[in-house]
């Protein structure tokens, strides 16, 4: 479904993925882990096209994500606060992103009332985005990437700045999402998480793939001493 060919991202003399050849195939539930710097949110970007490979091609469905938007109608993401709009409401911002892949205001309702456990009474506040917490930013940003009932959903650090039970209803729901044939894509550095949830792990270090492997009931203890000893 997502493939790399002979991919490089080079930023100035300082080299941020080499990956020669990677296929992520449809229903496939992928994690990406490293250290800091490793590329993980390069790679993500890089499949968003938010960022041009130096050299390679990225493909979607067969199809070079950089000579077509057809990909993002099928695409839910959240990388970053970036991706929000810090003028808006959470439900302006909601009802935008929601207009963008036809969901009436019926649908955006159904859609909170069914997620209502995962999000506080902020989200229907008056507040501006730009004044929530990063708790709650980042609740908006991944409601936004699951609203469109995407086919692909791609997700840097989700759990991050998310209290207990937020993280254990979205671990929850991104399972739910796998069982039912969502391909997924998620960065984090909570290797438990992950392995719970990751049908796949992708281990980057410096740019390259070091570890690609099937999660096992030893993946969490294997990667984490992988990571003890760097």
């Amino acid at each position: 479904m997502v493939d790399f060919k002979n991919i490089t991202k080079v930023y100035g003399n300082i080299p941020a993925l080499s990956v020669e050849s990677l296929t992520i195939h449809e229903h496939d539930c992928v994690g990406i882990v490293g250290n800091n710097g490793a590329g993980k949110t390069t790679m993500l970007s890089l499949i968003l096209d938010l960022i041009k490979p130096t050299t390679g091609l990225v493909y979607s469905k067969g199809v070079p994500v950089s000579t077509t938007d057809k990909w993002k109608y099928y695409t839910g993401s959240y990388l970053n606060e970036g991706f929000l709009l810090p003028f808006l409401t959470p439900m302006e911002f909601l009802e935008l992103t929601g207009g963008l892949y036809c969901k009436n205001l019926s649908d955006l309702d159904c859609f909170l009332t069914e997620n209502k456990h995962f999000y506080t009474d902020d989200i229907r506040s008056k507040k501006f985005i730009r004044s929530l917490s990063s708790g709650n930013k980042n609740k908006i940003g991944i409601l936004s990437a699951l609203l469109p009932s995407p086919e692909i959903v791609i997700l840097d650090e989700p759990f991050a700045n998310l209290d207990p039970g937020s993280q254990s209803w979205l671990k929850e729901k991104l399972g739910n999402l796998h069982n039912s044939g969502t391909t997924m894509i998620i960065s984090s550095h909570d290797l438990l998480h992950i392995t719970e949830i990751c049908s796949r792990i992708i281990v980057l270090e410096d740019g390259r793939i070091v570890m690609d492997t099937i999660t096992k009931a030893e993946t969490y203890n294997e990667l984490e001493s992988y990571f003890r000893r760097k």
